[in-house]
């Protein structure tokens, strides 16, 4: 099965969940790493740390593991995903 991992930075990881949820996926287990399984595709959070880029400014950082039965699946979940972690400030 091929898969990615990513990083994404400064969202909760249980918003992260949430999109997984968004996309069709169900929750299978609660402790890390956290699994969603959707329909021929899973996705796990993998691990959440905090980086620090100076003494006062601190940001998450969550690392996730995408899983699909076919190249053409798992790009098209990682867009999907992308775009529900799009942050349009305003």
């Amino acid at each position: 099965m091929p898969f990615r991992d990513l990083e994404f930075r400064g969202i909760n990881r249980n918003h992260l969940g949430m999109y997984f949820e968004e996309l069709g996926g169900r929750q299978i287990t609660s402790s890390f790493p956290n699994t969603y399984q959707g329909a021929g595709w899973t996705g796990s959070i993998l691990s959440e740390e905090e980086i620090a880029f100076t003494k006062i400014f601190k940001v998450n950082t969550v690392k996730i593991r995408f899983e699909a039965e076919e190249e053409g699946s798992l790009e098209e979940l990682i867009k999907n995903y992308r775009y529900k972690t799009t942050r349009i400030g305003g």
